[in-house]
This record gives C-alpha cells, structure tokens and sequence, in this order.
C-alpha cells in the first residue's frame, strides 16, 4: 500500500458525514479489518472514526453551494480519493468515479455504488427541485443511476432499486446493534416522551408531529436531526405564537447515530408520520427497525410497509393523520395497560430485529474481495 492510501474511500457530494448509513457501512468496514476514508460534508467531529477524514463546511445554512458547487464537488472527490476501492453515495459522485475509471481503467480503480434511494422520486419531495433546476437535477440523477450500473458492485437497500444493475447487492437499512443503547430504550420515564431522528421537514411529518404534541398536552417531543432550511422560518414562527407547545419540545440538531440515539434513553414512542409522497410511498425507512430495535412502540402513517410491519406486530398504531397521532399518544399515557400492551409487543419485536443477518457484512466481505484484486 502507498503511503497514504486507504483500503476504502467513502465518497459523497451532498451527505454529511454524521449520515446513519454511511456510520454503518464504515464500522462494516473496519470489523473485516479494512482501512477507510471518509469524504463528505459537516463536521470531522461528527464523522466515524475512520483513518481519514475529508469534512467540507455545509454553506449556507445547510445549503451546498447550488447545483454547480455540489457538481464540482461530486466530480473531485473521486479524483482525490486514496482507496483501492471508492464507495460512492450520491448519483453524481458516481459519475465523478465513471468519469476517473474512464481514465484510469477498471483493473486500477475498484468501485461500488451505494444507490439506498430512488432519487427521482425524492426530488419530487424537494421544494428547489422546479424550473430549470429541477429540470438539470433530474437529468443529473438519471445519468447518475445509469452510471451506477456501471460500477463493480451496485449497492442497494432495497430490491425495487436499480433492478437493472447487473452486479447487484440488496444491503437493507437494517440497524448497526452497536450504535443504539444497549438496552434499548429502557425503561419508559415518568415523563411521557416520544421520539423522531432523522431529517426534519414538512414531508417528514415535522408539522405533524407537532400538532400530534399540541392534542397530547402530557407528552413532550424529542426531535433529533437538522430541519431542513425551507422550513426554519416556519418552525421559528410556530414556537413563537405557541411559548407552551415550545417549553414541551426538545429540538437537538443533527447528530451521529451513537449520539442520536441516546435520545431514545427514557423515550415512551418513535413517530414516523411521513407523507404519503412518491419518495416514501414503498420505501421501509431505515428508523422504523431503529426504533423497534430500541423496544420502542411506533406511531406511523399508512404507509404500505410500515404500516404492514406495525400492524401485523402490534407493536403501535398506525394513524391517518396527526389528530389521530395525537389521540394515540393521549390514549397511551392516559391508560398504562394499554401502553403496556404495546410496549410488551415492541419488546418482542425487538427482539426480531436484532436476529436479522448482518447484511452490511456481506457488503464488507464483498469490499475487501475487490480490494484484494
């Protein structure tokens, strides 16, 4: 190995690096005994401990630098990687590793792409995302998915991704135990508590969990992740006209997944009343397993697939909107036996969960082979 060089660099334009997913794939990583780089955005402090980190500022209040900063970035990072294999997770950071493996050759750089969501459908969910904007992101993620099939290795975490990627490997968002308490979530407080991590923003359930916490007056929302910029300004305005909806919130900002998700510690409930966009209309997201594998009841929109999941574990409810949300979590906290009967059902839950196959080993496994080569 050169000096310098790493087994692995993780490359993406436009994740920080305290994304969930990417904590997982690093610490798979190095249990197989890899070396990784680690390139993105954010905070190095809020990066995995990997043996390089590359942490580049978000601008902008969360914004990255528009569509030509973010370009410029996805083209250069592959260029600047030192890993005998790059693992890209954005659809034009794949191009950029088209682009250096084009020139290089394939037998000289070895190459996965992570493609863990449907990335047209999730620029329907990004308020940017018209005009010509919208027009050059989505002609950017088509050539980006076109460009993944390409790779050694396509990544996917869920099988309706990427169905025409010849070598194709199905890693689910499944939870990394070592990254959630390890007891779960413990022993619910006096204090009724639930809990969301992730991004927030409207399509998220942002609103709706806090109008779910304005009808349960007993309950105090713990919300763990950025808010997204196009909705700051309307939560300023909210906690404003509202001092006593705002004394019961407990907003944290984002956080690595281990700091994350102490936030369950204590926790009564993990909400997960996402729209029904074209983005989440099939996806299982990754939180609904994390807060099952912390023993903690869910409160859910309808769904398709978590509401499969919760209804046929009766670990929680799912619900048609926020007013239902919020009857749930009043119903809960009002009635112990009840909230005992669900818990009971997340417990064992829980515990299905955490038997699941480390799938990300296998992912490692395949990582070190190309390395190898």
């Amino acid at each position: 190995m050169r000096p310098g060089e790493v087994d692995v660099s993780v490359v993406t334009s436009g994740h920080d690096v305290a994304d969930a997913r990417l904590h997982r794939e690093v610490a798979a990583f190095q249990r197989t005994g890899l070396t990784v780089e680690v390139a993105g955005l954010g905070s190095p402090d809020s990066a995995p401990p990997a043996e390089l980190v590359k942490a580049r500022p978000r601008p902008g209040a969360g914004r990255r630098g528009g569509l030509l900063g973010r370009a410029a970035l996805a083209l250069a990072g592959p260029w600047r990687a030192k890993g005998r294999v790059i693992v890209t997770l954005d659809p034009d950071a794949a191009i950029g590793a088209l682009l250096r493996r084009a020139v290089v050759g394939g037998r000289r750089l070895r190459w996965v792409a992570d493609v863990h969501e449907d990335y047209l459908a999730l620029l329907a969910d990004r308020p940017w995302a018209h005009g010509w904007r919208g027009r050059l992101a989505r002609l950017g993620a088509r050539a980006g998915q076109w460009a993944a099939r390409q790779a050694d290795l396509t990544v996917v975490a869920d099988a309706r991704l990427a169905r025409a990627a010849p070598r194709r490997l199905v890693v689910p968002n499944l939870p990394d135990i070592g990254m959630l308490p390890d007891d779960g979530a413990g022993q619910p407080t006096g204090q009724p508590v639930a809990l969301y991590v992730g991004d927030l923003r409207a399509s998220r359930g942002l609103f709706a969990m806090l109008e779910a916490l304005r009808a349960a007056p007993a309950w105090v929302l713990r919300l763990v992740g950025p808010v997204a910029p196009g909705d700051q300004l309307a939560l300023d305005a909210l906690m404003a006209d509202d001092a006593a909806l705002k004394a019961r919130l407990e907003l944290t900002g984002r956080q690595p997944p281990r700091q994350a998700w102490r936030g369950a510690d204590g926790a009564w409930a993990g909400l997960l009343l996402l729209d029904q966009t074209a983005a989440f209309a099939d996806a299982m997201p990754s939180k609904l397993y994390e807060y099952l594998a912390c023993g903690l009841p869910v409160i859910t929109t309808a769904l398709r697939r978590p509401a499969e999941l919760i209804r046929a574990t009766g670990a929680g409810q799912v619900v048609a909107d926020a007013a239902e949300a919020g009857a749930v979590l009043r119903h809960w906290s009002d009635d112990p036996a009840e909230y005992a009967s669900v818990k009971a059902a997340a417990m064992a839950a829980r515990g299905a969960v955490l038997a699941e196959p480390d799938t990300m080993a296998r992912l490692a496994r395949r990582v070190k082979a190309l390395a190898a080569t």
